[in-house]
């Protein structure tokens, strides 16, 4: 039994959220994009953008807090790649403090976002991530998702080219 609670995200967890993201993108992409970019990054900006994603639903957010602090999130929906089935879910990102890396905070809101994309009538879903995350990869595979090797992609990251790949695995 996780130590984490997983539920949907409110509009006042906007703030947490943008914290989260800021310092878990500064901390995970240290190595890939250079340091000024990365200094950009913060949560005052980003907090309206998840405000209203939270309110639209799109996409579907869920937080995992311990006590009453919010210490991660996942964006889940259908995916957005072109050509995909209505059956193929996608994360679209999931992230957690820091400072809770490697504690289960990661993997209890992997599994409420694989249990709602099986709501939605979703029998695969895949994800996309820098080939140099190391750390994102090793999560994911360990999580049952196997690389497609012929989906590798560049993608320009403010100015920064970034080799990103899809992952993909079986929801049930």
């Amino acid at each position: 039994m996780s130590e984490y609670q997983v539920r949907p995200a409110i509009p006042r967890d906007a703030m947490a959220i943008a914290d989260i993201y800021a310092s878990a993108v500064q901390a995970a992409y240290k190595d890939l994009v250079p340091d000024d970019q990365l200094s950009g990054l913060y949560a005052s900006k980003r907090q309206g953008f998840w405000r209203e994603a939270i309110e639209m639903g799109e996409p579907q957010i869920l937080v995992a807090t311990e006590g009453e602090q919010v210490v991660g999130f996942v964006g889940f929906d259908r995916s957005r790649d072109k050509g995909t089935p209505s059956t193929m879910g996608e994360i679209w990102l999931i992230y957690v403090t820091p400072e809770k890396w490697s504690t289960g905070a990661g993997l209890a809101l992997w599994d409420a976002a694989r249990d709602g994309l099986e709501d939605e009538g979703c029998t695969h879903v895949s994800l996309w991530l820098p080939l140099r995350n190391e750390r994102a990869l090793r999560f994911h595979e360990i999580a049952g998702f196997k690389r497609e090797l012929n989906s590798a992609k560049t993608v320009d990251v403010g100015g920064v080219k970034i080799e990103s790949i899809r992952l993909k695995r079986a929801i049930g």
